[in-house]
């Protein structure tokens, strides 16, 4: 589980087994933009918070650019500016808030299961991807693309929901 050299389409298809209802990954999604502008929110309030900011994010990219789709590295990127451009509009809040809703959007994601519970087996992913701070780090890199993977580039080979 070494996030510098990830099997995402492996991850995205462990990802499925959980997360395979359209609502939960939108629930997802909203959660994950939450925690992002909270990260954002306790960088900005560091000394050199552009240089952090920019390093972090140079850093992440790179990893992405080797191990997700090109495609799916532009959407990324696309909407990682897109949530940078929001904090940064945003009024300035201090940086306890920011701690608190990153909690918050972490318990939001968190409870989503409670209303999304359909799942599948994942019993092929159990040896290599076991719960624990590896997982949590590898997930905390990839949610975001395999979440936009599911909903902007994947969205064609979702069938329609049936009526009723």
């Amino acid at each position: 589980m070494n996030p510098l050299r990830a099997d995402f389409q492996e991850l995205y298809r462990r990802h499925l087994c959980r997360h395979s209802e359209f609502g939960i990954n939108v629930l997802h999604l909203v959660a994950v933009a939450g925690v992002y502008l909270a990260l954002f929110g306790i960088a900005y309030a560091l000394p050199g918070a552009s240089w952090i900011v920019s390093g972090v994010l140079f850093t992440y990219f790179l990893v992405l650019a080797a191990n997700i789709p090109f495609r799916l590295l532009v959407v990324n990127t696309v909407a990682l500016g897109a949530l940078l451009t929001l904090f940064l509009m945003l009024p300035e809040i201090q940086v306890w808030i920011h701690l608190v809703l990153l909690v918050v959007w972490h318990r939001f994601q968190v409870w989503q299961h409670k209303i999304y519970h359909r799942h599948s087996d994942m019993s092929q992913f159990e040896q290599k991807y076991r719960k624990g701070l590896a997982l949590s780090v590898l997930l905390a890199v990839y949610e975001l693309p395999i979440l936009l993977n599911f909903l902007v580039l994947d969205a064609k080979d979702r069938k329609a929901p049936s009526p009723g």
